[in-house]
């Protein structure tokens, strides 16, 4: 018997140099495995799921002779391996399983083997458990074998997915939208550049059907053909009718992306040029958005959308929502790509496209273009504005490793403009960009302070970590102490006052504030720069404080985070967003510790609103300039939300970095906020962080408009109105 293993759009076998690798990656919200055999059959089906990082949670769905149905479901307990079994029968009429490996993005093994009798089944199942994994067996019994009626092979009918649900809200919100009156995009407005090299013929009817339905006036569609050999792209051309608003220049060789694009620039009319691939689709009312957008503010100089991502025959299987523009995320990885649109006179400036970035030229241009242009005037319109066809034959995937480095190239190139001399390493993802700036010829002095009392374990390690395992080499470690009796403590500060010159400890008696036990440290650091850390703090590796301070030569950064784990390698801090539950909370707490999130931006370098306090840099500047933490208002709790928003407020840049990365061992030397006294105070706290930020209406421009700020782990919320962004 032959087995057929159908995959949906929802997932993607996992490249590896293993030419028979089982494993996959799940990317959208219902990935599904459709697992076909003969009528005449092995009886017995094993399957064997494992995770790769953090629990799965599988489900099946057994035809019962109905098709794939909700009701005839089987959901398994979260586990990190199952082996499966089902008994089809030798002989039947229904000849398939569905099985749903897992309900969010991750990578998983998925291996599936029929056998003709239960003692060979065994055996391979006895090889599976022959490891020290726990292993979760599951039999699904005996399944129908034949049909009440006649069948129609495919997917279950269920319910649209939360991608289909968002994407139609918003195209339903933006047929509705009353459009402003046009005064700054009058006359010929918009022009979409498409470089085009042998191009499916229904690939460039879906791209121009797209365009003539947006019906805006002022826009025009330039297929610039790259010297195309397909005979069936030229013909293409030939049978289209000329029309003056879609327009074709035919190339005689092939020169590239970039000559191809520039060619197409040359006889563009618009004053914003936005560029798209020949695979690509507008989606529905972009143009109206984008031109309502752009009459709301008129002085913008960039505007960039979200995307819709689609299968080859444009089935939605995802979406790219991006956050507010973010310089330091733009240089880890071109988050931005389509659809964009620029100001034309700014690009005859910069000399449009170059050549000799194959894979990277849209980052290039991207990189030189918001060169220099104020942050107010770049905009992101939350909206899905057009559908990239993901079907693996773009120049980037077929050439990454090409792509790459010339991505890297034109990095480098953009920080020497600003006189920083960088190099460009691999991130988490070794396909985006970690930037090295070059170590200065003096390492800037570092206070390091540290509130603590009594537990001798936290206080110990953490000063060991610091004086021991910790590469950075200037710097003074101030212990603030508010009262402690333990003796070994004491005796623990005077032995580092006796060995280390840059250590000291003050104790004073008193009843515990976070921010005064700060304050007290910043007013006698002699620093140039502060850290605040907890003492229940671990360091894994040595250049985690070489890596915060690094992150100050980004420009306008005040406060540095870093990456922080509880002790099971779960992930407790991956910055803080401003309005969780109508307060601030960390975001992906829990998830495994090389979760990547949304676009994998937990692999690199972020601008947030704010980080924790257990491990926070602040620029000597900035706390010239914000002054101190609030004692009254924030004595123990959401005192780094308030400092954060505080020197968001008045301008600094707020990053966190996953390349310093920590233990906490979170609130062990202090205990719960959940009873008493404790309880009281927490609830004030909470109540002057609203009143003094106004956090329950506060849009985090780190966060994209359409994901819900309920939990930690953020679900796409269908919109119910459509998000214009303003200058304002």
């Amino acid at each position: 018997m032959t087995l057929k293993i159908l995959p949906n759009t929802d997932l993607e076998r996992e490249i590896t140099t293993s030419a028979d690798s089982n494993l996959w990656k799940s990317q959208g919200d219902d990935p599904a495995f459709e697992i076909r055999f003969s009528p005449v059959r092995k009886r017995l089906l094993v399957l064997h799921i494992a995770a790769t990082d953090e629990p799965i949670d599988p489900k099946f769905y057994v035809n019962r002779g109905y098709g794939f149905r909700e009701k005839d479901a089987v959901s398994l307990t979260e586990a990190r391996r199952f082996i499966v079994t089902a008994d089809i029968g030798s002989v039947g009429s229904i000849c398939a399983l569905r099985a749903d490996p897992v309900s969010f993005p991750t990578t998983f093994s998925f291996e599936i083997k029929a056998f003709s009798s239960a003692k060979s089944a065994e055996q391979y199942i006895a090889q599976l458990l022959d490891t020290e994994e726990k292993t979760e067996r599951v039999d699904l019994g005996k399944l129908p074998r034949h049909w009440t009626k006649i069948p129609k092979l495919r997917f279950g009918k269920r319910a649209a997915s939360l991608t289909i649900q968002y994407a139609d809200a918003n195209y339903r919100l933006g047929s509705d939208l009353v459009a402003l009156p046009v005064s700054a995009t009058a006359g010929s407005w918009l022009s979409v550049v498409v470089p085009v090299y042998n191009a499916p013929p229904r690939y460039l009817d879906d791209l121009v059907r797209s365009f003539e339905m947006q019906a805006e006036q002022g826009t025009e569609l330039i297929l610039s053909d790259d010297g195309s050999t397909s005979a069936e792209t030229r013909q293409w051309y030939k049978s289209q009718q000329a029309k003056d608003n879609i327009r074709f220049v035919l190339n005689e060789r092939n020169g590239g992306i970039a000559a191809a694009t520039n060619s197409g620039l040359s006889q563009a009319r618009g004053q914003w040029i936005a560029f798209l691939d020949h695979d690509d689709v507008v989606a529905p009312h972009a143009f109206k958005l984008i031109r309502h957008t752009l009459e709301q503010n008129p002085d913008a100089n960039f505007l960039y959308t979200d995307e819709l991502v689609v299968d080859d025959t444009l089935k939605p299987t995802g979406v790219m929502l991006k956050p507010a523009y973010d310089s330091v995320l733009l240089s880890g990885v071109n988050y931005i790509n389509h659809f964009s649109v620029y100001r034309h006179s700014r690009l005859r400036e910069i000399g449009y496209l170059r050549t000799g970035y194959d894979g990277s030229q849209d980052y290039d241009l991207l990189l030189r273009y918001l060169e220099g242009l104020s942050e107010q005037g770049i905009l992101h319109l939350p909206y899905p504005a057009y559908w990239w066809r993901r079907n693996g034959k773009t120049y980037s995937r077929k050439f990454m490793d090409a792509a790459t480095t010339n991505a890297r190239k034109a990095l480098t190139e953009r920080f020497e403009r600003q006189q920083q001399a960088i190099q460009v390493e691999g991130a988490l993802t070794k396909t985006l960009h970690r930037v090295m700036f070059e170590p200065p010829g003096e390492w800037p002095k570092i206070s390091v302070v540290i509130p603590s009392k009594d537990n001798f374990d936290l206080i110990s390690r953490i000063l060991h970590d610091l004086f021991e395992k910790t590469d950075y080499p200037d710097f003074e470690v101030l212990v603030v102490d508010n009262g402690s009796t333990d003796k070994a403590v004491l005796d623990l500060y005077e032995r580092y006052r006796q060995t280390h010159q840059n250590f000291s400890a003050t104790v004073t008696p008193e009843a515990f504030n976070f921010s005064r036990s700060v304050n007290r440290g910043l007013s006698t650091a002699t620093g140039e720069h502060y850290l605040i850390l907890n003492n229940d703090v671990e360091v894994i590796e040595a250049g985690w404080l070489k890596e915060m301070v690094s992150c100050l030569a980004y420009d306008r950064t005040g406060i540095v985070g870093a990456k922080l784990l509880f002790p099971n390698d779960k992930m407790q801090h991956a910055g803080v967003v401003i309005g969780f539950g109508g307060l601030a909370g960390h975001w992906y707490m829990n998830k495994p510790k090389e979760f990547g999130g949304p676009m994998n931006r937990l692999h690199l370098r972020n601008t947030m609103t704010c980080v924790t306090g257990a491990v926070m840099l602040i620029s000597g500047d900035c706390v010239g300039k914000i002054g101190l933490f609030d004692e009254e208002n924030f004595a123990v709790a959401y005192n780094d939300v308030d400092y954060c928003l505080r020197a968001h407020k008045a301008g600094y840049r707020i990053i966190w970095t996953p390349f310093a990365c920590l233990y906490h061992h979170e609130s062990l030397s202090r205990g719960s906020d959940k009873s008493g006294e404790r309880r009281k105070r927490f609830e004030q706290e909470k109540q002057n962080l609203r009143r003094l930020h106004e956090t329950q209406n506060f849009t985090d421009r780190a966060l994209n408009p359409a994901y819900s700020r309920d939990k930690s782990d953020p679900n796409i919320v269908v919109p119910t109105r459509l998000f214009i962004p303003s200058m304002s």
